[in-house]
């Protein structure tokens, strides 16, 4: 009984030093994704806050200004005016954390925002 006892005497601290990394990269991805759907959360929100201030009949570069002060930093934003409607496209990009996901690519949130055009009162 001795010998086996001795014979596994190390077995915690190597699975111990195992399971740390493993559960350290868990940790990592899950954060990054919760920074991913916080990041998608802020995009549909810049998208929205542009076509409704365009729709109302704000001009197209403050209504950019404002989607790119609510998107994620180093976002795009594309509008698209027409007659009746105002498109806005909003991308940013969501870089992968570093350390143990380096190798993990980075993922691109976007969202389409459509509203229609508010008539003027006279």
């Amino acid at each position: 009984m001795a010998a086996r006892a001795r014979r596994e005497e190390g077995a915690a601290t190597a699975e111990l030093a195992l399971g740390v990394p493993l559960l350290l990269a868990l940790t990592v991805g899950l954060v990054w994704m919760l920074a991913v759907g916080a990041a998608q959360v802020r995009v549909v929100d810049a998208s929205r806050e542009a076509a409704r201030a365009i729709a109302r009949g704000d001009d197209v570069a403050s209504a950019r200004s404002v989607a790119l002060r609510i998107a994620p930093e180093g976002a795009s934003v594309r509008v698209e005016v027409g007659e009746d409607r105002v498109v806005v496209v909003t991308s940013a990009r969501v870089a992968a954390p570093g350390g143990l996901l380096a190798s993990v690519p980075g993922v691109t949130v976007s969202d389409e925002a459509v509203a229609l055009v508010e008539e003027s009162w006279p």
